[in-house]
């Protein structure tokens, strides 16, 4: 089974190790490296090529955010994490629009953690659920109007999938909620995300929100 590659990049020795244990406890992960400040980091993804930067906003030389921007220029197919205490939004919307694929609050419980990084290395963007909302509420304030028939492309039961998936729920869910199968709901997910312009459900979530989708 091929290994998800971890760098880990934290100016806390402890934390590192800490975040180690719990990441190798899963058969699919392997941290490869650890760096203690930003430009050790960018050296290391260089050497390494890890499959995700799991990335500390607070740290010496050079911070987090720097760090971020510094990597998308070195390569903006790089995956990033950002892994921090700050619940203010005002980072989250900074390192997003900075190119990071998830944003963990380093408080959260290890299976969120584990998530974010199975989440990201499939393509998709993770931001920890207590966060959601406010980014939803700032990509809205913040885009432009969009071409709305896109929404007009949606057939009834994508529309009623897309008001789902932006709810939370998982395609299992979903399938028992609307009394489908889960491979059906998989095709619905993936005809919504083509039609909607979208990779992934967080996107998609901040989609229905954006365009006040609602269930019938």
């Amino acid at each position: 089974m091929k290994k998800i590659k971890i760098l880990l990049v934290d100016d806390h020795s402890l934390v590192r190790q800490g975040l180690k244990q719990i990441l190798e406890l899963e058969g699919d992960i392997e941290i490869i490296g650890q760096a203690g400040d930003g430009e050790e980091a960018l050296v290391k993804v260089q050497q390494l090529k890890p499959d995700i930067v799991l990335l500390d906003i607070n740290m010496p030389k050079l911070n987090g955010i720097k760090t971020l921007r510094r990597l998308k220029d070195l390569d903006k197919t790089t995956k990033v994490i950002m892994l921090t205490f700050h619940k203010d939004q005002e980072y989250l919307f900074e390192t997003i629009n900075l190119g990071a694929n998830g944003y963990v609050l380093k408080d959260s419980e290890s299976e969120c953690l584990i998530k974010a990084v199975r989440d990201v290395y499939k393509g998709s963007t993770y931001i920890h659920p207590n966060l959601t909302t406010g980014l939803v509420r700032e990509f809205s304030r913040k885009s432009n109007d969009e071409d709305e028939a896109k929404e007009n492309k949606l057939t009834r039961r994508e529309y009623e999938v897309l008001t789902l998936i932006a709810e939370g729920l998982n395609n299992k869910e979903i399938a028992n909620s609307l009394f489908i199968s889960e491979k059906t709901v998989k095709n619905h997910v993936s005809n919504i995300f083509k039609k909607i312009d979208v990779n992934d459900r967080t996107q998609a979530a901040i989609y229905a929100y954006k365009h006040n989708i609602k269930k019938i």
